[in-house]
């Protein structure tokens, strides 16, 4: 049995592959078969390109801008809560009258 190994592309086709949909008339289907890339995918980059031109193919693995700070705001909140409640029950320790 053969594995199909996945194709990675790099932002700059994908962007290349946008701009020509766009002055082909939107004729996606005759721009992914001369690319050699399946119609569903380029009409998927074009729709993502679409909803956010300055963020959109941000790389493998990785987060658009506003996502990426997000989920580092996100990290912030839960350490500080963390450590907020560690020092509550450091107080509730400490606090107690000792006998």
């Amino acid at each position: 049995m053969t594995r199909k190994t996945r194709r990675i592309y790099t932002k700059e086709f994908k962007l290349e592959a946008v701009e020509l949909v766009a002055t082909q008339g939107g004729n996606a289907s005759a721009v992914a078969r001369n690319l050699g890339i399946r119609p569903n995918l380029l009409n998927r980059w074009v729709r993502e390109y679409a909803d956010d031109n300055t963020h959109a193919f941000p790389g493998l693995g990785k987060l658009k801008a506003p996502d990426e700070e997000l989920r580092q705001l996100r990290k912030e909140l839960a350490d500080t809560k963390m450590e907020r409640d560690i020092l509550k029950k450091a107080l509730a320790i400490f606090s107690k009258p000792s006998h």
